[in-house]
């Protein structure tokens, strides 16, 4: 099994977040069956996946073309893709959001 990739601020925080909340999602989870896309983070029962954006190839247009078609391609496969700069996560956003959403589905 591979070690997970350094953990970034904004991820670090809604790690912790999760923690807090007592909620164990996967990190890097691989989600597609050909590709080698992952979502920073995936909740497996209810097929949600946060991501956490940050600078750099995300703004660039080549960057942003690929994270649509990751994101598309996960709607197909029914994932809901929550997208969240670092200050959203750190402000809470990200983690209410997914307690919403956690919440209506049961």
């Amino acid at each position: 099994m591979a070690i997970p990739k350094a953990l970034s601020p904004g991820e670090e925080a809604f790690w912790l977040h999760c923690r807090a909340e007592k909620l164990e999602p996967l990190r890097e989870y691989l989600f597609h069956p050909t590709r080698k896309w992952r979502f920073d983070f995936a909740f497996i029962p209810s097929k949600i996946a946060v991501e956490v954006e940050g600078r750099g190839r995300h703004q660039s247009f080549g960057g942003f073309d690929a994270d649509c078609q990751k994101y598309n391609a996960a709607a197909k496969l029914g994932w809901i893709v929550l997208r969240y700069t670092p200050a959203m996560v750190i402000r809470g956003d990200a983690i209410n959001d997914l307690l919403e959403i956690l919440k209506n589905q049961v």
